[in-house]
């Protein structure tokens, strides 16, 4: 079992994004078989990048407001939100507030 505070996992820079940052808080190291969980913050004015892959994301907003953009759109998020990605579906995700955009983001196991 693992339990700690998730700021414990140190944040990784989000590719060569400015204003985004990754703490991998679960993944293979842990034991986990299956899924790594994801805490990203998008600071103010900033997003990920608009994209697509073959894997699916679960994505719990807690804390900040900001819209997920899709193929129809853009749709509003904040606390309490909930985002499921499907694989192939092109996504981002947009900070509009003034605080930091803070989301868990759950995907089957990658290589980074």
């Amino acid at each position: 079992m693992k339990v700690e505070n998730y700021t414990e996992t140190v944040a990784e820079k989000y590719g060569d994004l400015q204003g985004v940052s990754i703490r991998w808080v679960v993944d293979k190291g842990d034991g986990a078989p299956n899924f790594a969980m994801r805490v990203i913050d998008v600071e103010p004015d900033c997003n990920t990048p608009y994209h697509a892959h073959d894997f699916e994301h679960e994505v719990f907003v807690l804390q900040g407001d900001g819209v997920v953009r899709d193929k129809d759109g853009d749709h509003a998020i904040s606390p309490g939100t909930i985002v499921y990605v499907a694989p192939n579906e092109e996504h981002g995700f947009f900070n509009q507030g003034d605080e930091v955009l803070r989301f868990i983001c759950v995907i089957p196991h990658q290589d980074r």
